[in-house]
């Protein structure tokens, strides 16, 4: 099997959407005039965009939400499951789903895969690394992890006074690293930079995903009360900022314009349509 469970949202498909999505926005960046951020291949510390990390953050973007229970990390923390008490409640299903991942990829029938891809025990640290960093990305809602991003991304991008000690090298790390971040999560919910059925339907999904939770007793209130206000606030909050900054930083070329354009057109039709939506997903919902 894949190691999904039959989830609406967090499935598959879903994987295979954000996997296909990481290989289109890597292949911006490929076509791009990055030098200025990914350095030289050749430098073996530097962070660059060679094949090994390429594959890393396709990988990463395959197996990201593997084992995902269909419940949320606060649902998880709320409820004390174990798999919360197991990962101190921080980024719970995102840690998961690095190990387990990481226990399929060691099985031996993969040995020659992983000798072709990490020939030395440096090149596999480096690539475990990538995955990890890549996952842990998707979890976009742990207060310190997205108060980390935010100062990292104003030091990188924003900052004119960056520390004179600090060497090119680093900038340019500090801005790399935050690029793949950009990737990989913007790849997670590229159904709202979409076309507006696209979205609608991953949408809807989620919606059902978390109407089943509630169903099942592992929430207080059904996701209809606040689904249409929530989902303006994801999009003025996280998704347009996200679009912003992927084109703030210059990598994707003219991508980011679109993928800005879409993120906006659809948040436009949702305050428009969204109510009326919510009532008739709860409806299907319901029987």
């Amino acid at each position: 099997g894949t190691g999904y469970k039959e989830n609406p949202f967090h499935n598959f498909e879903h994987a295979s959407q954000v996997a296909l999505s990481t290989v289109k926005l890597i292949s911006r960046i490929n076509g791009a005039d990055y030098n200025e951020i990914f350095l030289d291949e050749s430098d073996s510390s530097a962070y660059h965009c060679g094949p090994l990390t390429q594959f890393a953050w396709v990988f990463a973007a395959l197996v990201h939400d593997i084992d995902h229970s269909g419940l949320t990390n606060k649902q998880l923390i709320e409820e004390g499951a174990l798999i919360a008490q197991a990962y101190n409640g921080k980024s719970v299903a995102e840690q998961n789903s690095i190990n387990v991942a990481w226990a399929i990829f060691m099985q031996s029938k993969y040995r020659k895969l992983r000798e072709t891809l990490c020939p030395t025990k440096r090149e596999m640290q480096h690539f475990r690394q990538l995955v990890i960093n890549s996952i842990i990305a998707t979890d976009i809602f742990d207060k310190d992890l997205v108060q980390n991003r935010n100062d990292r991304w104003k030091r990188a991008f924003q900052s004119d006074d960056n520390s004179p000690t600090e060497s090119a090298h680093n900038m340019n790390y500090r801005k790399a690293t935050l690029v793949v971040e950009f990737v990989i999560q913007a790849s997670d919910i590229s159904h709202t930079m979409q076309h507006w059925h696209i979205y609608r339907k991953w949408n809807e999904r989620l919606f059902e995903e978390m109407h089943m939770a509630y169903l099942r007793g592992c929430s207080d209130e059904s996701p209809s009360v606040s689904w249409y206000k929530n989902e303006l606030s994801f999009f003025d909050f996280y998704v347009i900022p996200l679009a912003k900054k992927l084109k703030e930083c210059g990598v994707l070329g003219v991508l980011s314009e679109e993928l800005l354009d879409f993120a906006q057109k659809n948040r436009a039709e949702w305050e428009t349509r969204g109510k009326g939506i919510v009532e008739e997903m709860l409806e299907n919902f319901q029987h």
